[in-house]
């Protein structure tokens, strides 16, 4: 599925010839927060230039944003690992300064948890770090709840805002 908000703007599904611009991106916002591979964020992810063999895993989607034709920005869902069957996890939403406050991370999400409903699930994960201010607050409108501690293996060590969605 694609959403358009305008003619420059578009969210579409992941393809192999994105990889290196997703991981980019994800590099690119990760160090303007500090989040450094050596305290193990999202940067450290071993897959993190595989992201559309990834996310061609069962029960899992990864979506791009373009503006202008250029990628500046996506977000996935997939099963959490070591966890129950019903839950997923959002995972990888990152959007360039340019993006931020057009409410595209409001519009993937929502796609995102479609997309996992169709697939069964029943609750959503997520971690991030309280650095990350305008995301918590996002994930909180859409209905995220903080929780206790961590749940599956997702080797994040140094998220420490966890939350649960019931779907």
């Amino acid at each position: 599925m694609t959403i358009a908000t305008d003619t420059s703007l578009r969210i579409r599904p992941i393809r192999e010839a994105d990889n290196p611009f997703v991981a980019q991106v994800i590099r690119h916002v990760s160090a303007e927060f500090g989040l450094t591979a050596d305290k193990g964020y999202t940067v450290a992810d071993p897959n993190l230039d595989r992201l559309f063999e990834l996310y061609s895993e069962a029960n899992s989607a990864y979506w791009v944003v373009e503006l202008e034709g250029r990628i500046v920005g996506g977000g996935g869902i997939a099963p959490l690992q070591c966890s129950a069957p019903d839950i997923c996890e959002l995972q990888k939403m990152y959007f360039m300064p340019q993006l931020r406050g057009r409410g595209l991370a409001w519009r993937l999400a929502l796609q995102a948890f479609d997309f996992a409903r169709e697939r069964g699930f029943k609750r959503c994960y997520l971690e991030t770090t309280a650095s990350l201010t305008q995301a918590i607050r996002l994930y909180e409108k859409l209905g995220f709840q903080h929780i206790d501690g961590p749940l599956g293996c997702t080797g994040h060590v140094d998220c420490e805002v966890t939350m649960l969605k019931t779907l």
